[in-house]
């Protein structure tokens, strides 16, 4: 089974509770430039319904950003969320580099 999300750049000044108050979930990507992230928005649904699907740190997910242009494999790396509602605060996502660079 593919893992696949699609994200939208996070608006400047967007305040992360009236993201969550709209149905987005704030999320940063790693890793894809060195040091350097960006500050995402994904769909609160469907992060939760691929947060149960995969295995943090584990399973690859393929993250597309259309609005940077950007896709690429990568795992979660980290979820926050409230302690006993269970509902999700914020995702991290590691990019996985690309297996030919990781050989050379």
């Amino acid at each position: 089974m593919s893992a696949t999300i699609e994200c939208q750049k996070r608006p400047e000044g967007s305040k992360p509770r009236a993201l969550r108050r709209e149905g987005q979930l704030p999320a940063t990507i790693y890793g894809h430039q060195g040091a350097e992230s960006w500050s995402l928005v994904v769909n609160a649904k469907e992060a939760e319904t691929l947060l149960r699907q995969i295995k943090i740190n584990q399973t690859p997910v393929e993250v597309k950003i259309p609005d940077l242009d950007w896709s690429g494999q990568a795992v979660v790396r980290e979820v926050q969320s409230h302690p006993w509602r269970r509902s999700l605060y914020h995702v991290s996502f590691f990019v996985i580099p690309p297996q030919d660079a990781a050989g050379a």
